[in-house]
């Protein structure tokens, strides 16, 4: 068995390797928005919210309706930064330690030039740990360049991430004022990027600014006009960022019709996490309350679509369940890795219209490390398409009951039993949490990372 593994993998690399020769590398887009759920998006029902954008992307490319996020957007980053669950690398939040490798790493060392653009969020500004104030930690984590918001610098209400944004680029903090716009300017970036090097295969990663709080005006709301009323806040500008995140896509995609790399650009959209709990949106007429931070379905079921012209031909929609330690090790085997780094399961075949097993369930092992408002729901879970079952023995159907009203502990049926156990088994294999998990790092382990 485990011989006839062995060939079904070499012919699998075989194939990708011919499919993506040295001079036929493709481009690679990984957009990932922040805090926007699945029910944000039109094609995915949205009655609030009109992205003609990534609706569009839906009928020329694949529709992602099962793809799960981390709650909470530091534990997502980090494990599709790096490929691996949080059991086996997450620190502390805001903080990607230094000794850990990303996908820049792996792009960079396979001939790509690379380039983040967007939030940072990620040297531990909060508890000053380790080279907290060191701006070249992007490039030490595989980027040639970068344009971020929050690198070494400490959310600043004077200067935010919208109007009159602190950005860094490359070594240096750009000056601004209340007619700039941080999504603009990181996105221009990319933009340049991708004219310098379309000659060349390149790797964007773009974890947006928007469309996390402060809601705020955007360029495009009416309000904008009055440079005075440009940082005022309300959900009622949420509409307006989620229609600026989609034009912003639209801006990204020009650029590569302009210079005719499009068809050999793998573009990957995806939001990091659910919406915001102050956000309720309208889903097929159903109201949805966004539940960021919170492990029940509206926390991190996430939107995500995928381009790549030259091998999708025909539009479709996929249900399979997809982690986010998946797209390290898709992009592992893009670039023909035979020793994989990645825990995750690989969906280039879904991409390529080769075969693909998909898994039957999806573990997460979540302790966001943050405030007392998200580490109340520190868990670790494991999920198919329609159960979940937690450690802490709770079992739910989530197709029925989204907002776990109900754990489900008698007289379960025949399929109820058999999930379950399935379930079980799968967490049999992720580490309990550890007790008193931030009292832990907050004292014992601080000075380690200082």
């Amino acid at each position: 068995m485990k011989f006839k593994i062995l060939i079904i993998s070499l012919f699998v690399l075989f194939i990708v390797q011919v499919v993506f020769s040295q001079n036929n590398k493709p481009n690679v887009i990984l957009i990932m928005a922040d805090d926007i759920g699945y029910e944000c998006i039109g094609v995915n029902g949205s009655d609030s919210y009109l992205t003609p954008i990534l609706d569009s992307l839906s009928t020329k490319g694949i529709r992602f309706t099962n793809t799960f996020s981390q709650p909470l957007c530091t534990p997502s980053r980090v494990k599709i930064m790096t490929g691996k669950p949080n059991h086996e690398n997450y620190e502390y939040f805001s903080y990607l330690g230094t000794d850990k490798r990303t996908f820049g790493n792996l792009f960079k060392e396979n001939g790509y030039k690379t380039s983040i653009v967007g939030k940072w969020q990620l040297n531990g500004l909060k508890y000053k740990l380790k080279d907290h104030n060191k701006m070249s930690r992007p490039n030490d984590f595989g980027f040639d360049e970068y344009s971020l918001w929050q690198l070494s610098f400490p959310r600043d209400k004077k200067k935010e991430r919208f109007a009159n944004p602190k950005i860094e680029q490359n070594g240096k903090i750009l000056k601004t004022d209340f007619s700039d716009y941080g999504p603009d300017i990181v996105s221009d970036y990319a933009i340049g990027f991708i004219e310098r090097n379309k000659n060349d295969p390149f790797f964007i990663y773009y974890p947006m600014i928007l469309v996390h709080d402060p809601f705020s005006p955007t360029p495009d709301s009416k309000i904008w006009k009055d440079e005075s009323k440009r940082t005022i806040e309300g959900t009622k500008y949420f509409g307006d960022m989620i229609s600026y995140m989609d034009k912003i896509i639209g801006k990204i995609i020009n650029e590569l019709k302009k210079h005719s790399i499009l068809e050999n650009t793998l573009l990957i959209f995806v939001g990091d996490n659910g919406s915001h709990p102050r956000i309720v949106s309208v889903q097929n007429g159903k109201k949805i309350k966004g539940a960021k931070g919170n492990t029940i379905k509206h926390g991190n079921h996430v939107p995500m679509f995928v381009n790549w012209d030259s091998k999708i031909k025909e539009s479709f929609i996929v249900s399979s369940l997809i982690g986010f330690e998946d797209f390290y090790s898709t992009f592992e085997d893009i670039l023909g890795i035979r020793e994989k780094e990645s825990s995750g399961k690989s969906f280039l075949n879904l991409l390529i219209g080769e075969e693909y097993k998909e898994r039957k369930a999806l573990t997460s092992y979540y302790d966001p490390r943050w405030s007392s408002n998200v580490d109340k729901f520190r868990s670790v879970y494991s999920q198919t398409k329609e159960f979940k079952l937690y450690k802490n023995g709770n079992f739910f159907n989530t197709l029925k009951d989204p907002l776990e009203l109900n754990s489900i502990s008698k007289n379960l049926t025949k399929i109820e039993s058999r999930v379950k156990k399935l379930l079980q088994k799968e967490l049999n294999k992720v580490p309990n949490l550890e007790a008193n998990s931030k009292e832990k790092w907050g004292k014992d382990r601080l000075k380690n990372f200082q």
